[in-house]
């Protein structure tokens, strides 16, 4: 909604423009009128709307064209003003003002406009016989208000009706020429109605209009209200209520019938209430709302936002089998304007039967997204309701930012409930086999992956360390990448891979290690996929073992995905457990390196305490 309103009143000489103004601000009917009134601002706290609103005259004889087209660029509405008593004034609504505000305006958004009948003093009639098949040209006419400077007539109303023509428009909401709701309308109030439906149902029980009108308009609706509006869709809508239920029909239907009695606030709260901008699309504060994330932080669902989208999931369970079937899948994803998650998605998390994602895949690609883009987290929990359907401000409640990894590292362990591995290595290394087999896929069955979109892929899974559920994210990366370019190398644990079978494919591992691992900062592990092979001849120089050993690193880890039996995750929780406690192989080293000098210092000691002593002994015989 639009911050502040900005009037400009046309029309022709001595149809009362200026006194229009004046009686409204002096609430009386001016002694003397100037011939143009200054702008005049009305705050927002005397309005009815609580915005502040400009309201500016012109006055042919005292502004040029260009200042005319400058205001009329400027203005939010334009009340076209003409004298009820005077037929030639309302004649120069249709050949001359109207075409001035818009008639350069065919294609685009076209400004809204109120027809002001004044000096209805003057005349015992009414003049809407003759302003109606002008308005019926012209829809971006809002509305005609008959009025009197002189006696205050409905001067208040014009420009409440002014504001309201800006703040609630009906243009993008109705077309008049068709009497019904427009196509953007219609989806846009559907997708609030899916939203609502908590059920599935394709309908409203009472519990569910009530808990839409709360978050709407702040108060439910008393049961005989309730009662009464139903009885008025059962009467004009065949179908519009069923089993007591309001279904999406009938809630079209009231919508169409707030517009045409001119309540179309009451729709606009509606939408505006779910996030739609004036053009009927959901506004980007209301997707992407403010969450700082300070360098070196990372971003997490907390409890409420896993609350929430383990409720979705529960709502489109409709068979209750823990899973959600494509059809399920779809029907969650109704809600959005396009599918948020694509074919990767099965390469990506854990997965059942018939391409079914259990809630915990489900939980976990709502944990990647949250980790790797949050803005995109963001937009997803609105199109998904969360700020309606949880009383929040915005679904950044539904987000943690966690503390620096400087102070993890300092600590020594770290709160972080995501964790990052990137498991680099060569090219046939076996590094996605290692990642789908993290998800529990041996090689046979292993989902094969179309080239991607993006340059890495990832696979993500709950993994248990000292009895906590983390959630470990593994990162697919070419160790080349890291060797010839900027790509990041930071992460919460670094997995080294390299083929057992092809001992120079260690070669690449042991170079990124030196190049970005080796101050020691991040825990590595290096792992030997391919263990079911016979191990290749290691050329000089380059021995993983004596690499490893030179480096103060534990020794390769041997991994298979080969076989009958389901991959083994210990190494998983393996580099999971380096990840949630950094550096205990640094800080063991450490410890050992002190006990190290320690015996060996006092060794020394000793020899030469016997040096001494042997030393004595011969000096004595010698004596």
């Amino acid at each position: 909604m639009k911050r502040d309103v900005r009037i400009l009143l046309l029309g022709e000489a001595q149809v009362g423009k200026t006194s229009l103004i004046l009686s409204l601000v002096g609430e009386e009917f001016p002694e003397e009128v100037p011939p143009r009134a200054e702008e005049i601002t009305i705050p927002a706290d005397v309005t009815p709307e609580k915005v502040p609103t400009h309201i500016v005259d012109y006055s042919e004889a005292e502004q040029t064209d260009e200042e005319l087209h400058d205001e009329i660029h400027k203005a939010n509405v334009v009340c076209v003003v003409y004298d009820v008593s005077k037929e030639v004034t309302i004649e120069k609504i249709w050949t001359k003002w109207i075409p001035l505000v818009n008639g350069e305006s065919e294609q685009g958004p076209r400004i809204p406009i109120i027809l002001v009948g004044n000096k209805s003093d003057l005349r015992s009639g009414s003049s809407m016989e003759a302003v109606l098949p002008i308005m019926s040209q012209f829809p971006e006419i809002e509305t005609c208000v008959e009025c009197s400077a002189k006696s205050l007539k409905n001067v208040s109303e014009l420009f409440y009706y002014a504001q309201k023509a800006v703040l609630h428009p009906t243009a993008p909401l109705y077309d008049p020429e068709a009497k019904q709701l427009r196509p953007a309308c219609v989806q846009a109030l559907t997708r609030i109605f899916r939203l609502s439906d908590q059920d599935l149902d394709e309908a409203l029980s009472d519990e569910e209009l009530n808990a839409f009108q709360k978050s709407c308009f702040g108060h439910p609706l008393a049961p005989q209200a309730l009662e009464d509006v139903k009885m008025v869709v059962c009467k004009h809508v065949p179908g519009g209520v069923r089993d007591d239920r309001l279904t999406l029909d009938g809630f079209l239907f009231l919508n169409t019938l707030f517009v045409q009695r001119g309540r179309h606030e009451t729709t606009w709260a509606i939408l505006r209430c779910f996030g739609y901008s004036d053009s009927l699309s959901l506004t980007d504060g209301f997707l992407h709302p403010p969450l700082s994330v300070p360098p070196g932080c990372t971003t997490e669902l907390n409890h409420r936002g896993y609350q929430f989208v383990q409720r979705v999931f529960e709502k489109h369970d409709q068979d209750r089998d823990g899973a959600l079937s494509p059809a399920e899948l779809q029907s969650c994803f109704s809600v959005f304007p396009a599918p948020p998650w694509g074919p990767e998605l099965g390469y990506t998390v854990r997965t059942a039967p018939g391409g079914k994602l259990p809630l915990r895949g489900f939980l976990c690609q709502w944990t990647l997204v949250t980790y790797l883009d949050v803005r995109r987290c963001l937009a997803h929990l609105g199109y998904l309701g969360y700020p309606v359907l949880c009383e929040q401000d915005s679904q950044a409640r539904a987000i943690t930012v966690t503390r620096e990894k400087r102070l993890d590292q300092e600590k020594g362990q770290t709160q972080r409930a995501v964790l990052l591995c990137r498991v680099v290595g060569a090219r046939g290394a076996g590094k996605s086999a290692f990642l789908q087999a993290f998800l529990g896929r041996r090689l046979e069955h292993q989902v094969s992956r179309e080239p991607p979109a993006a340059p890495l892929a990832y696979t993500i899974d709950v993994v248990q360390v000292n009895g906590q559920e983390k959630y470990l994210i593994l990162c697919e990366v070419d160790a080349d990448s890291l060797l010839q370019d900027s790509c990041d190398a930071a992460c919460d644990v670094a997995c080294l891979l390299f083929d057992g079978s092809d001992p120079g494919s260690f070669v690449p591992c042991a170079n990124v290690y030196k190049r970005h691992y080796m101050d020691g900062l991040t825990p590595c592990l290096f792992v030997s996929t391919k263990a079911d092979l016979p191990e290749g001849t290691v050329p000089p120089g380059v021995a993983p073992a004596d690499f490893c050993r030179r480096h103060r690193l534990a020794a390769p880890v041997q991994f298979s995905c080969a076989g009958p039996a389901q991959p083994s995750p210990a190494v998983f929780t393996r580099l999971a457990t380096m990840a949630a406690c950094p550096h205990p192989a640094h800080m063991e080293l450490q410890t050992t390196s002190f006990w190290f000098q320690m015996t060996v210092g006092a060794a020394v000691a000793a020899v030469a305490a016997m040096l001494s002593f042997s030393l004595y002994r011969a000096l004595a015989k010698g004596h």
